[in-house]
């Protein structure tokens, strides 16, 4: 083949690949209805929960809010599912929700035997122990035959199993599907201890009876990323859901926050004005509105906002930002460039 047939080949593979996106099946059911159906928790504080007047918050809540202000331009374009361990996939996969962010880790198997696609994490979270303070315990080791309060169908079942075993230890599960019953079972004090990531141990304790009752153990003991999944079969949906919660780290990364997004319209920085979409590009390559990004933020906050928001410092919580915080403070967040 000719040099000039060569690069007119290029040409039209280039002119293709930056070409506007074309929607696929769930992107398209999605703004047919005008809403994305979400699965959230629906019972863990500062993740996925309603308030006293019925209104969901969370950072899960917070990060479907962010896909909505992605794709219609209004963060309130969702709708809220809440759904245990074990529906969760199953309502993914059926059809009967749009996207799952739900407390749930990416793994192999969930990967490529369920189906699902997980994105960017948007929270690292561990596996841990939490017990009644009056029963002395000080470390996980300690708890040889005790009665562990523990959700069906997840990795923390599986967790502990392994730990209890590789530490010669013996227990008695606990098994209760709901995460509002399991609360309210070891919270009545019908099993020793409570195991779950260490984030929703927090949020378990948060609204405790009385929080100062009982502590959480040192002992960390798996890897839990959690992340936003969508179904197989639609990538560009996956890609709006993966940089929506991308957009939010960057943000961060940037200085852009919802207080000063407005005034970041005007700066001259080159990678600041593509992000929030004052230079085209960005929005074309998704399928979406240029102002996409600015949206996110303007609406719903960074990353760094999202977080205190919910579960920082400043909450019941009361949580570090550890793993969570920016690749620039020692943590896992990082971003890939926005061009």
């Amino acid at each position: 083949m000719g040099f000039a047939k060569v690069m007119g080949l290029v040409a039209v593979i280039l002119a293709l690949g930056f070409s506007p996106a074309f929607a696929g099946k769930d992107l398209d059911a999605v703004r047919q209805k005008g809403f994305i159906q979400v699965g959230v928790n629906g019972g863990v504080f500062g993740f996925g929960m309603p308030d006293s007047k019925g209104v969901w918050k969370g950072l899960d809540v917070d990060t479907a809010r962010a896909v909505a202000a992605a794709i219609f331009g209004n963060a309130d374009k969702v709708k809220f599912t809440p759904l245990t361990a074990q529906q969760r996939f199953t309502a993914l996969q059926s059809g009967e929700i749009d996207l799952l962010t739900r407390n749930a880790t990416r793994t192999l198997s969930r990967e490529t035997q369920l189906g699902l696609n997980f994105v960017t994490v948007n929270y690292y979270d561990g596996q841990g122990f939490m017990i009644a303070k009056k029963l002395g315990v000080k470390s996980a080791k300690e708890l040889d035959g005790a009665t562990v309060c523990v959700l069906p169908g997840t990795t923390t079942e599986q967790n502990a199993a392994d730990y209890f075993r590789s530490n010669n230890l013996k227990w008695k599960p606990v098994v209760i599907e709901s995460t509002t019953e399991l609360a309210k079972t070891f919270f009545a004090g019908r099993c020793d201890v409570l195991t779950s990531d260490a984030s929703q141990l927090a949020g378990t304790r948060a609204v405790a009876p009385n929080p100062k009752d009982y502590t959480i153990l040192p002992e960390i003991i798996s890897k839990e990323p959690l992340a936003p999944a969508v179904r197989h079969g639609d990538d560009q949906f996956m890609d709006i859901v993966d940089f929506s919660v991308l957009a939010m780290i960057n943000a961060e990364e940037l200085g852009i926050s919802s207080q000063n997004v407005d005034e970041m319209l005007k700066s001259t920085d080159p990678v600041i004005q593509r992000f929030l979409g004052v230079t085209a590009g960005n929005g074309k390559a998704l399928g979406l509105d240029e102002k996409w990004a600015y949206n996110i933020i303007k609406q719903v906050g960074n990353y760094g906002e999202v977080f205190e928001r919910n579960v920082g410092v400043g909450t019941k919580l009361a949580l570090e930002r550890g793993l969570n915080a920016l690749w620039t403070n020692g943590g896992l967040m990082y971003s890939p460039p926005f061009k």
